[in-house]
């Protein structure tokens, strides 16, 4: 997949370097929010983003978030994880791997691409190949750990 692999955590200057190795300009707000992304892989929604940031480093618009995340997105350093509607993660992990979402606590982990076989026809758009696939995985635990 071509996406970015790196060790985790980074220091601002490596968040810099990583940045820029991908096309884009280290501007000091697009640091302060990929230094809350990379400090280990993690997904973080848009808004946990927004307080870590406003947290830690001053003030970032909500507009400068957004924008930025799907800056990030776009040029492979970050991995969009879409729950269902209005329901985004944004995952520093952009080795190959699914995720499994437990609907009760609202948690997404991490599962090896290689622990779930889906084999994917070539035929599905003639002309077209497969560039990846993205699995999420819901479940709802049973017995004491369900909402009680």
């Amino acid at each position: 997949m071509g996406h970015a692999k790196h060790d985790y955590p980074l220091d601002r200057d490596q968040v810099s370097d990583l940045l820029e190795a991908h096309g884009i300009l280290p501007t000091q707000q697009r640091v302060d929010i990929a230094y809350v992304l990379f400090q280990r892989a993690q997904h973080l929604a848009a808004e946990q983003v927004l307080a870590s940031v406003n947290a830690y480093y001053g003030h970032v618009s909500k507009a400068t978030v957004y924008n930025t995340l799907g800056l990030f997105v776009r040029k492979g350093l970050l991995r969009e994880v879409l729950i269902e509607p209005g329901r985004t993660f944004y995952d520093s992990n952009t080795r190959d791997h699914h995720h499994v979402y437990d609907v009760e606590t609202g948690e997404l982990e991490d599962i090896p691409a290689s622990s779930v076989a889906i084999q994917a026809d070539s035929s599905i758009v003639d002309g077209a190949e497969v560039e990846g696939m993205d699995l999420v995985i819901r479940i709802r635990r049973h017995g004491e750990a369900a909402g009680g």
